[in-house]
Formats: C-alpha cells, sequence, structure tokens
C-alpha cells in the first residue's frame, strides 16, 4: 500500500473513531441566568441541579471578566462555597456565594462573572473504547448592587439613548447609558419603515458608551427611525423596547 493511501486509510479510521465514540453531555445547570448581589447581605445562594444520568463533579469560581480566567488565577473579591462538590443525578447542591468586602464602586453596581465546570466522570468500559469526554463550563452574570442607588434597575431601560454614527466605512448605533445600572441587550435592530438592520447582543454599563454595527445599512435612514431590543431584567425574563433616535 502507498504511503498516500496508508494515510487516507488512517484518517477514514480516525473519522470513523470519532463518530462511534460516546459523547458526554452537559447535566449540570444554574438556576437563573443572572444573580444579583446587594451589597447589604453578607451572602447569597446559588442553586445548582444535576438533570444528568450520571454524578458530576463541579468546580466554581467567580471572574472579573476574563473568559480565560481559573480558579487560580481570578482576583475576583468573592469566594463560593463548596468551591468542589459533586452532585449525583436529580439531586440539586446549594453554593454560598460571599463578597470579600474589596473596595467597589459605591455610585454604580460591578459586574462579575460565576463559573460552574462540570467534570465528566471516569469512562467505563474497556480500555480501548474509544470515548470523547468533555467538559463543559456554565458563565453567568453577578451584579454587585450598592445600596441607594439612584432610581430603578426596571428604569434604566428607557434611560438608553441611541444615536446613529459613522463607524469606518458603514454605520453603528451608538448607546449611551446615564444611569447606575447595567443593561443587557438581545435582537438589537434599527427600524426604518419596513426595513430592518439587526446588530449584536452586548451590554452597556453604567456611564457606558458603546457602539454597536450596523452591517447592512448603507445609507442614513429616513425620519422616523426606531431602535428595537429586548432587554434583559433581573429575573432573566425579556423586556421588549422600541425608543427613537437621538439627533
Amino acid at each position: 500500500m502507498s504511503g498516500d493511501k496508508k494515510i487516507l486509510r488512517r484518517a477514514a479510521l480516525a473519522l470513523l473513531a470519532t463518530l462511534v465514540c460516546s459523547q458526554a453531555v452537559a447535566g449540570v445547570v444554574i438556576t437563573g441566568t443572572r444573580l444579583i448581589y446587594p451589597a447589604s447581605q453578607k451572602e447569597i445562594t446559588v442553586k445548582l441541579n444535576n438533570n444528568g444520568v450520571r454524578p458530576a463533579l463541579i468546580q466554581s469560581w467567580v471572574d472579573s471578566g476574563d473568559v480565560e480566567s481559573s480558579p487560580t488565577s481570578s482576583k475576583a473579591p468573592f469566594v463560593l462555597s463548596p468551591p468542589v462538590s459533586r452532585i449525583d443525578p436529580g439531586k440539586g447542591q446549594s453554593l454560598r456565594l460571599m463578597f470579600t468586602g474589596s473596595a467597589l464602586p459605591a455610585n454604580k453596581e460591578s459586574v462579575f462573572w460565576l463559573n460552574v465546570l462540570e467534570i465528566p466522570p471516569k469512562a467505563e468500559g474497556p480500555v480501548d473504547l474509544n470515548v470523547l469526554q468533555m467538559a463543559f463550563r456554565s458563565r453567568i452574570k453577578i451584579f454587585y448592587r450598592p445600596d441607594s442607588l439612584p432610581g430603578k434597575p426596571a428604569e434604566a431601560i428607557e434611560q438608553l439613548q441611541w444615536s446613529l454614527t459613522r463607524q469606518g466605512q458603514g454605520y453603528a448605533l451608538q448607546a449611551y447609558n446615564p444611569t447606575a445600572f447595567h443593561v443587557s441587550q438581545v435582537e438589537l435592530a434599527l427600524v426604518a419603515g419596513t426595513q430592518r438592520y439587526p446588530s449584536e447582543d452586548g451590554m452597556i454599563g453604567p456611564g457606558q458608551t458603546r457602539q454597536f454595527p450596523l452591517p447592512t445599512l448603507k445609507a442614513l435612514p429616513g425620519a422616523g427611525a426606531q431602535v428595537e431590543f429586548n432587554a434583559i431584567n433581573d429575573y432573566g425574563a425579556l423586556v421588549p423596547s422600541k425608543q427613537a433616535l437621538k439627533p
């Protein structure tokens, strides 16, 4: 058999092994899509559930926004107890999230991220069985909320100020958030008459100005164009919003 044929045969066998291998499926889920941490509380509880059919070993930590962080590298001012635990199938586990007291702004929210890494159990069966095992990480936002902030989180959605700006050779929606709260949005679009120009999901922090590109918009829209999006509230529900562009 020639060298090229041997390489092709090995590649085919490797592909077949991948196709017939068993694959791990994430079973541990976090209750809720975001966490609100009031500054007046000593701790809050995070609920995890194992909806899978096997026991799961989970490791949890908090980071300050770096997706590449690890339990040893993160400097976020929170601790979780327990940081490592086993959850049997059909069971749950409560994590205690505690703020360590580091200095954070008192006039606006701060955002952090909860990481839950599910480590699959050791594969069972013959040692030569081809098994693809995957560790799954879930990541949700933690909003640290100081006491007595002006306004309410729900009101921040309608207080965003939207304008249209040039971005390179095209256009972008520009959002300014004058409030003390973060606003997370999905399904953002500029609507002009019957035309809809979609943008991207994102979060606008307190006092932040952020641009969202409009790749399909090639010319300035006529009068009456509106910004449409769904904001995500404290409970993870979508709140539809329509707002006029600022001049």
